[in-house]
């Protein structure tokens, strides 16, 4: 298995390289098992899902503390065919047969309510895509319905979802996505966007 995520970190201000050097200390408890690799476009952090999410969510946490607009894109991905299996993705969670849609559902929805509380406010949109299978839309509607009542969705938007909550749930609740749709071993990616402190209204 290998899963990851190319992250972009935006904090909408001046000092928007103090806001991100300051919060790249959020991925300290998070490096031993991670492979990071940075260059001027975006960020590669590689690592089981669980603590790419986490390393993910405290990154954003931390620059949203500054009470400045930021935003965090992500591409993220599990299980790609063109990747070499790497040895720090390795997660039970991701082997063995495909549970009943109905059992997955139950276990994300248990997971987000788990979910650690933050204290930040976020708003995120993403698109989940269950590749190379057939019935792929059965996956797709499944994970909408979990979705729907995972305590943190707002509306469903052309192409995507909207969230929005405490950055923990709706960390919890992306990272959920991942990993209960599609078959474990199974290709899937998502394309996030989170948000924090917008000026728009709403």
């Amino acid at each position: 298995m290998f899963s990851g995520a190319q992250i972009s970190l935006y904090p909408m201000t001046g000092d928007f390289v103090g806001v991100i050097t300051r919060a790249l200390a959020a991925l300290d408890p998070h490096r031993d098992r991670l492979r990071i690799e940075t260059d001027d476009i975006s960020t590669l952090i590689i690592g089981t899902p669980d603590v790419v999410f986490a390393a993910m969510r405290d990154l954003f946490a931390a620059a949203a503390s500054s009470g400045e607009h930021c935003v965090l894109h992500a591409t993220i991905s599990r299980g790609c065919p063109g990747e070499p299996d790497d040895p720090i993705c390795q997660t039970p969670e991701l082997t063995g047969p495909m549970a009943p849609l109905d059992e997955r559902k139950a276990r994300a929805h248990q997971a987000v309510k788990d979910a650690a509380v933050i204290g930040q406010e976020a708003a995120a949109q993403f698109s989940l895509y269950t590749l190379g299978i057939d019935g792929h839309m059965d996956e797709i509607y499944g994970c909408i319905d979990f979705l729907k009542n995972s305590g943190v969705f707002e509306k469903s938007k052309n192409f995507c979802t909207k969230l929005r909550g405490d950055t923990g749930a709706v960390f919890s609740t992306v990272h959920e996505a991942l990993v209960r749709f599609g078959p474990p071993a199974g290709h899937v990616t998502i394309d996030l966007t989170v948000s924090a402190n917008s000026p728009s209204k709403r």
